[in-house]
């Protein structure tokens, strides 16, 4: 019998320093009270929107609540900022060590179906983010709360998931992700784009043409996951008429992201070009194109786009 090891093993083997290995645990505490609330918690509409103008579910509110409890718990944080919140939250000022980012609970209109929802965090060295990068992040994670819940990180050392098992321990799922330079697997998103985008539709065309195996379920985290799980694919959301600099966020999901699929030697750029993790956070909840996945389709699709 093989005794799995465990999150925080992991973390001391590829010689991640002790506080954020003790923050990291933190985060993956409040991701067991996340799938609690998920499973069992109401899914009604809270009748607030948050900063974005996006109607708020019960659920958007109480992940939140969970993840910025546990992050102040954590004693190692100077300010927090949440997709749900206008402004960034001080919790230690100078004191704390490092600042963390996160969408407590993305794609969380998919719950109602029952699908597949995630958590996505990037942790930053120091207090605040405006002005950082991508690149500076010390840690980048994951969560997908599905028929199992997965939490995948990465602290610049490549990317490793773990599984969340029936004693509440994440243990070893899968080591050294790696992502093919050629994908085979399509995620489009904002697919409305279409209508107003001829060089994105042509290039879905092309994706169908090439026999490219459709995986969209409307969600970022289990469509990324399932690059990271098939280890190809591209996932893609443009700019269009409605969404004139994209829809997605740089801040909580699109950075954090560049990050990991980067670690599994994947690339992340806006539809002009520019690499994600180089791009300065000018606002917290500004907003970015994405085209993240395998890196010579990124880089093709890139190419169509212009």
């Amino acid at each position: 019998m093989t005794i799995p090891f465990f999150l925080e093993t992991y973390l001391r083997e590829v010689q991640c320093e002790p506080n954020l290995i003790q923050l990291i645990s933190y985060i993956a505490r409040a991701a067991k009270y996340v799938q609690h609330a998920i499973r069992h918690e109401h899914l009604g509409i809270s009748g607030t929107v948050n900063v974005q103008g996006e109607e708020q579910l019960k659920l958007d509110i109480l992940s939140d609540n969970i993840f910025c409890k546990h992050l102040a718990e954590s004693n190692l944080v100077a300010q927090i900022s949440s997709e749900e919140q206008e402004d960034a939250v001080v919790l230690m000022d100078n004191l704390g060590e490092y600042s963390v980012a996160f969408d407590p609970l993305d794609g969380s209109s998919l719950v109602a179906s029952n699908l597949a929802v995630g958590s996505i965090f990037g942790i930053f060295p120091g207090n605040g983010f405006i002005g950082m990068t991508g690149r500076q992040m010390v840690a980048a994670g994951y969560m997908l709360y599905g028929p199992r819940t997965t939490l995948s990180i990465s602290i610049g050392k490549g990317l490793a998931s773990f599984m969340l098992n029936d004693l509440g321990e994440f243990q070893s799922f899968s080591e050294g992700i790696r992502v093919e330079e050629t994908a085979k697997i399509f995620a489009p998103g904002n697919l409305r784009a279409v209508t107003d985008r001829p060089s994105y539709q042509k290039l879905v065309t092309k994706w169908s043409d090439e026999k490219f195996t459709l995986r969209y379920s409307g969600g970022m985290v289990p469509d990324i996951n399932t690059i990271f799980c098939k280890g190809n694919g591209i996932f893609a959301y443009p700019s269009s008429e409605k969404y004139p600099k994209g829809k997605l966020r740089l801040l909580y999901e699109c950075a954090p992201f560049a990050f990991l699929m980067e670690q599994a030697g994947g690339l992340a750029k806006t539809e002009t070009g520019e690499d994600i993790l180089d791009l300065p956070i000018q606002d917290l909840h500004e907003r970015t194109s994405i085209l993240v996945g395998s890196k010579k389709t990124v880089e093709d699709a890139i190419n169509m786009l212009k």
